[in-house]
């Protein structure tokens, strides 16, 4: 099973007025292509920090990270941008969808941004068809329920087919009903396509369903499930 990355001695400081306050203590992660790995833990150990750091979104103040043998924080700002773009697709507890624009556009909008594809129309309509919202692609975020609109967003993390996608509290807005159906989502991707996920979460049916549960712990890593 190939490694698609690979996080070293990640360490992340923030200077709080006179303080310092470490949410990162020295976390060390491989994971493998195809795999659903859950980061687990109370509020406040470093979960999110530890996803964006991984996603090149924020940077660590030690450590590295490779991501597909790339070590993201050797590129400038404006490759690692392209990289990111590429490679990792982002899925967080706002969906973040822009709301002058169609579920369809908002899925090309990423792709536009990175691959011009002239198929890039027809990939994204291929996509929300594969999320089940074939029905609702001329839909603006204002006419879809919520669990609706997070498959759009889920949609326009897989657009430019990148090979990681990072989920921040997915279905923190969503009742149980449509945070059950997201996460069969994510478990038919990953079984259809091999796609691999980091998901941040407090929901014990993902962490049953994943391929391993990581626990946090002041900054962290407190075991492996």
């Amino acid at each position: 099973m190939s490694k698609i990355l690979t996080a070293k001695n990640l360490n992340k400081i923030y200077d709080s007025g006179p303080q310092q306050v470490n949410v990162l203590r020295g976390i060390d992660l491989v994971v493998n292509t195809g795999e659903i790995v859950v980061i687990m833990g109370p509020s406040g150990v470093g979960k999110s920090t530890l996803l964006h750091v991984i996603g090149g979104l924020d940077k660590p103040s030690e450590g590295e990270v490779i991501v597909e043998g790339e070590n993201i924080f050797s590129l400038n700002d404006k490759d690692l941008a392209i990289f990111r773009n590429r490679a990792i697709g982002f899925v967080f507890q706002f969906h973040h969808l822009l709301p002058e624009f169609t579920a369809l556009e908002n899925v090309m909008i990423p792709g536009m941004m990175y691959n011009h594809s002239e198929n890039l129309e027809n990939d994204a309509k291929s996509i929300l068809t594969e999320v089940g919202l074939s029905e609702r692609l001329t839909h603006k975020p204002s006419e879809l329920s919520g669990g609706e609109q997070q498959r759009v967003a889920v949609a326009r993390a897989l657009i430019n087919k990148p090979k990681l996608i990072l989920a921040d509290e997915p279905t923190g807005n969503l009742d149980k009903k449509n945070s059950e159906a997201l996460y069969h989502l994510i478990l038919d991707l990953n079984k259809k396509f091999n796609q691999t996920f980091i998901i941040v979460t407090h929901n014990e049916m993902m962490a049953e369903k994943a391929s391993r549960v990581v626990e946090l712990e002041d900054g962290r890593i407190k075991n492996h499930l």
